[in-house]
């Protein structure tokens, strides 16, 4: 494991929360609908961002501190563009005109970062204190996996959100958006726009990701230093990413089984890593550099496989997967009762 300084901690903080403002100041300062030429350049700026800060992981840190954070990065990368799926039906559900897209989408994204902070730290101390956790990490990847697998069709329930019952119990919801304010008041009383409960939505759900992303990440390289840089590299760049892709998603139609076998190889990796330190010695680890090599393999068999089939079939289009069945008219009408 490396060791990382103080100092090496604080700058890439501050350069992350540098370019969470530059992200808010490009999303918040006016208001518009993004076009594919913002969203191109955007997008390639902040993969190139993060590609070069893997290139001074492996610079001052070692070849091996370097594959695992790209190992990360590109796993975490393609979790979250499962994530955009959601946001998609998120955005199409609550029907959030463009001018408010932006902005939604970057709280709810920051507000996920700092979820994901905070899930990273316990996933560190349960590691330190609990030799089984690789064990426990494994087998929920794998029932992840399966899980994905059986729903694959279906798309998971927004309003079936504890947060998002919550936001509506707090506050009446307006059917007006306010200018693009998250709370305003009407005849004297306080209400919660649409887009305070796209942003609950949003971030909830992105947390919800991350108990699955988290420990996959984990399976790669048990540095925290490692993890939180993969985990925001990754969710810096998601706001202009989903304009870039939004017409592309429902074309990857096996996107999901491709995130599947991610899953089970982590989940086998974690297993096993559980079994060499903790079993014997003898049993064999997956090295880092062959799991990078199948990641990647797998993601380009899956967009290669997808296109072939939307080539052959148009009208089949991809679906996010739930790892739910999700409730039937019948159960919403009884839970509300």
């Amino acid at each position: 494991m490396i060791e990382v300084s103080a100092g090496a901690w604080a700058a890439t903080i501050v350069l992350i929360i540098g370019l969470f403002a530059l992200d808010l100041v490009v999303a918040v300062r006016k208001p518009h609908h993004v076009g594919m030429k913002e969203a191109t350049f955007w997008s390639v700026f902040y993969i190139m961002v993060a590609l070069l800060f893997g290139l001074a992981v492996l610079a001052f840190a070692g070849s091996t501190a370097g594959t695992e954070y790209y190992s990360g990065y590109i796993v975490e990368k393609s979790l979250s563009v499962d994530n955009l799926f959601v946001f998609v039906i998120i955005m199409a559900r609550f029907e959030v005109p463009d001018l408010y897209q932006q902005k939604t989408l970057l709280f709810g994204i920051a507000a996920a970062l700092v979820l994901r902070v905070i899930l990273i730290a316990i996933g560190g101390a349960a590691i330190s204190l609990f030799s089984f956790t690789f064990l426990i990490f494994g087998l929920v990847l794998i029932w992840t996996a399966i899980q994905l697998v059986r729903h694959r069709n279906e798309e998971p329930d927004v309003e079936d959100n504890f947060l998002v019952r919550r936001a509506r119990k707090l506050f009446p919801v307006s059917d007006d958006y306010h200018g693009g304010r998250m709370l305003a008041h009407e005849g004297g009383r306080r209400v919660a726009t649409p887009l305070l409960i796209v942003f609950v939505a949003i971030g909830s759900t992105d947390l919800l990701f991350a108990l699955d992303s988290i420990p996959a990440v984990y399976g790669i390289t048990q540095s925290a230093f490692l993890v939180f840089t993969a985990n925001a590299f990754a969710l810096l760049g998601l706001r202009a990413l989903f304009f870039l892709v939004e017409g592309l998603l429902e074309r990857l139609v096996y996107l999901t089984i491709g995130l599947s076998a991610i899953l089970v190889l982590i989940g086998v990796k974690l297993i096993l890593l559980f079994l060499h330190e903790d079993v014997s010695k003898s049993i064999p680890e997956i090295p880092t550099p062959l799991s990078l090599v199948a990641i990647l393999l797998i993601l380009v068999v899956t967009t290669i496989a997808s296109l072939m089939r939307v080539r052959a079939h148009p009208e089949e289009k991809a679906k996010p997967g739930s790892l739910r069945k999700p409730k039937s008219s019948q159960e919403e009408e009884s839970a509300a009762g």
